[in-house]
């Protein structure tokens, strides 16, 4: 059944059935959720007790949805008297205006119920159900229904409350109406998720986080987001509403930290909405030309969770930036290792390449000051609990086989890491693109050690260090037989050889040999890896391939952005424009939204990309690819106080205009036209504004 889902900041969000009801489910994880705890798993409707079902669901604005719903089974022909609407809005509390419509000429008596209840289930409980650990109580006062959950000092409460007389039992509220004919009965309800700390308060009031926000509020909120954005004029309307959308899913996935009561990405809903090390730093990185102000609250929410000791349960190392923050319950009492959980190893270089790559575009050397400290201990983490085996690479194994995750790359599934025929190497592992974002952290580092710290020793041996990396890795990782590079290096040393897409990420750090970018470039473009739509996770003639597995052979559009933006690095802007190409065809099938991934079936084989079943939507760095793929097609690039502008669209995409792009250069316009097929022949530099059949 299609779900509708409201948001808001990523702090609390709804997801329901196509009627807007709420079922407890093992398998969909519907309810209202807040800061990990499903406030609310049961919220049905029926009158004279029969089920609703939808006409019509207006998604009006992220926060906003509208159902229209008729009583009982459809049918060919509804001939209905009586039709209900149910308007509900989420600013911070859960709000429902409930009105139901009589359209004959006689009154009617109508018994609505609405049933309600909650589980408290965290949010891992939610994918894998198991018994609550301390019961949850149903209480009615004051007019009100007041559903508690408490386990020691972990104290949840979902009060709702009704301004219509309403018979309220622990299950839920009854309403008996009289509608006049040609009218209405209305009600409004409210929820209101309260998260308590010491001395009974909501510990959210403690930080000043407003959880409770008007409509002209959250209107006006999101006009300044988006007007303050650069705006987009283009020949091509899908672009125009995938940007849009973009835009606006970006504003619907900010997360207020309860740490840090700050403005952060969540990464994706349902499943992932808290901050996420990896996910942010690349959202960020995605939308820096576009939303710059995401960045430093991301910094300093990394910083003041940098790990300062060793710690097997959460995998935490001096040095280390976080993977996962939660508030739930399973981690308040360690039973999952997520308050914070540091089981990544590439959101420690990445932290540092962000935070030069901020400094790049604003020319905030306030920042990159303040963070001189903090950046020195993640590339110290680098060359020491990192490099885990000595040899001058950066590894992964968790420190925590019970509950830690095993692969500690983006490809964190459990057989994302494989060899060609299919085998599953031991840990620990070297992944190819770790050892490329290891190399750009350190060639970043040493660029802010001589600019901004005054240690130009620092800097030197920090480029020695870059430079010995790159040319090791160039001759370990790279396969003579087939030319390309290995997927990782096992535990003894020997080469992980699946084909895989992270081969573009090593484009992008710059760790690739000139003489082989073009191999690399080929290779992306390939039937193996490239399937009309985008780079597969896995190439097809690998063991475990398979266009719906979830890093063995889907297509992920932030994937896709991050290969596009290292083949333009190397300057192979044709292929780059056609990556481009394809995940923004991808978008306009996905209404502007593009899902976390899809299937990598080949594009000849289906007119539209096929969706993946259980993908994140929206998810945050999925929302961003497009902008950093505005980015790419365009020639973005600061250099010292200016932008520079080169750009190169496919043929046939026509003309795309970026205004007021800002930066430490104040505000600057970007142009690009793509040539006519006519001019790209007479120029024989022809390519096509959709990908070849494969």
């Amino acid at each position: 059944m299609r779900k509708s889902i409201s948001i808001l900041d990523g702090n609390t969000f709804l997801v329901c059935d196509e009627r807007g009801d709420v079922d407890p489910s093992p398998s969909v994880p519907t309810g209202l959720f807040s800061y990990d705890t499903r406030f609310l798993s049961t919220w049905r409707l029926r009158l004279n007790g029969e089920r609703l079902h939808a006409l019509s669901v207006d998604d009006i604005r992220y926060f906003e949805t509208r159902f229209f719903l008729v009583p009982g089974e459809p049918t060919h022909y509804v001939d209905a008297k009586v039709s209900v609407i149910r308007n509900r809005m989420i600013g911070g509390s859960f709000v429902e205006d409930l009105a139901v419509l009589n359209h004959g000429d006689r009154e009617v008596d109508v018994t609505v119920r609405v049933d309600m209840g909650s589980d408290f289930a965290d949010i891992f409980e939610v994918k894998n159900p198991q018994p609550k650990k301390a019961p949850v109580s149903a209480i009615v006062e004051e007019g009100q229904l007041r559903l508690r959950y408490r386990r020691d000092r972990f104290h949840r409460e979902t009060v709702i409350s009704t301004d219509a007389a309403a018979l309220i039992d622990p299950s839920g509220m009854t309403f008996q109406v009289r509608v006049p004919p040609q009218g209405e009965w209305q009600t409004r309800l409210q929820v209101r998720t309260l998260v308590l700390g010491a001395q009974e308060r909501d510990f959210r009031d403690t930080v000043k986080l407003r959880h409770a926000r008007s409509r002209d509020e959250l209107d006006e909120e999101l006009r300044r987001w988006t007007s303050a954005a650069p705006r987009l004029c283009s020949d091509n309307p899908s672009i125009m509403s995938t940007y849009r959308r973009s835009l606006v899913d970006l504003a619907a996935l900010r997360y207020t930290s309860i740490t840090m009561a700050a403005h952060l990405v969540a990464a994706g809903l349902p499943w992932f909405m808290t901050v996420f090390g990896r996910d942010s730093i690349f959202t960020c990185l995605q939308a820096l030309p576009f939303t710059p102000q995401l960045v430093p609250a991301t910094l300093g929410t990394l910083v003041y969770a940098q790990g300062t000791r060793v710690n097997d349960f959460s995998d935490e190392e001096p040095g280390k930036i976080l993977h996962e923050l939660r508030y739930g319950e399973s981690a308040g009492f360690e039973e999952q290792p997520h308050s914070p959980y540091y089981g990544s190893a590439d959101s420690t270089p990445l932290f540092v390449i962000l935070l030069d790559e901020y400094e790049r575009w604003t020319g905030d050397a306030t920042l990159v000051r303040a963070y001189e400290f903090e950046a020195r201990a993640a590339l110290r983490w680098i060359d020491t609990y990192g490099d885990l085996l000595d040899t001058g690479y950066l590894w992964y194994q968790t420190r925590n086989p019970a509950t830690g995750l095993p692969n500690q790359c983006w490809k964190d599934s459990p057989d994302s890491v494989s060899y060609r025929d299919g085998r599953l190497p031991g840990f620990p592992r070297a992944t190819c693109e770790l050892q490329g974002y290891a190399y750009d952290a350190k060639m970043r580092g040493a660029r802010l050690a001589r600019l901004f710290w005054n240690d130009p020793a620092y800097a030197d041996r920090l480029e020695r260090e870059a430079a010995d990396l790159k040319a090791r890795f160039n001759e370990e990782f790279w396969i003579a037989d087939g030319e390309y590079y290995a997927l990782a290096l096992d535990a003894d040393g020997g080469q992980v050889d699946a084909l895989s897409s992270n081969i573009g990420h090593l484009l992008w750090s710059g760790i690739v040999d000139e003489s082989r970018a073009g191999r690399v470039a080929e290779l992306l473009l390939s039937p193996r890896l490239f399937s009309g739509w985008g780079v597969r996770t896995l190439a097809t003639d690998s063991a475990r391939y398979n266009p719906l597995g979830y890093h063995v052979g889907t297509v992920w559009p932030f994937d896709n952005s991050i290969v596009a933006w290292g083949l333009w690095r190397y300057g192979f802007r044709r292929e780059a424009a056609t990556i481009c190409q394809g995940i923004l065809d991808a978008a306009e099938h996905f209404h502007g939204r593009l899902p976390e991934a899809f299937a990598g079936y080949p594009r000849t084989r289906t007119t539209y990309p096929v969706e993946y079943p259980t993908a994140c939507s929206p998810q945050a760095w999925s929302t961003g690819a497009p902008l950093l793929l505005l980015r790419v097609l365009l020639g973005l690039d600061p250099h010292g106080e200016h932008l520079i502008v080169d750009p190169e669209l496919p043929t046939g995409i026509g003309r795309i205009e970026l205004l007021n792009i800002p930066g430490r250069w104040g505000r600057m316009d970007a142009f690009g036209r793509s040539r006519t097929p006519e001019e790209a022949e007479l120029e024989g530099t022809a390519f096509p504004a959709r990908p070849p059949a494969l």
